[in-house]
């Protein structure tokens, strides 16, 4: 058994968790930019891709999309402030998850590995 198989895809998905705190960081950082579009990852096709190419990182660029503005500003803006903060936030829960999944195998790993 290999390390990737044994990870299974929750290496992918914390790639995937990572690129899209950036994307969410950059819309936070431009909520008063005009003309800025904010974007998301579609991470349920990213990771799904992910699995079919092994690739979390082309797989994610692939699944990035610009989000549909629930009230269009008027200097063009797209970024809602609170739904992009709410975002972040089920985000950076769903990353450090992910984290804790991934030091419990490896934990687990490294017993196997020494008997300890």
């Amino acid at each position: 058994m290999d390390l990737n198989s044994y990870l299974g895809m929750h290496a992918q998905a914390l790639s995937l968790e990572a690129q899209r705190t950036e994307v969410l960081a950059a819309n936070l950082a431009n909520v008063d930019t005009p003309n800025y579009k904010a974007r998301d990852l579609d991470f349920k096709a990213a990771l799904a891709a992910a699995g079919n190419s092994g690739d979390a990182t082309v797989a994610g660029q692939a699944q990035l999309k610009y989000r549909v503005p629930l009230a269009p500003s008027l200097d063009g803006n797209t970024v809602d402030e609170q739904l992009e903060q709410a975002a972040f936030a089920e985000n950076g829960v769903r990353y450090q998850a992910t984290l804790t999944l991934l030091n419990g195998k490896l934990r687990a790993l490294m017993t196997a590995i020494t008997g300890q």
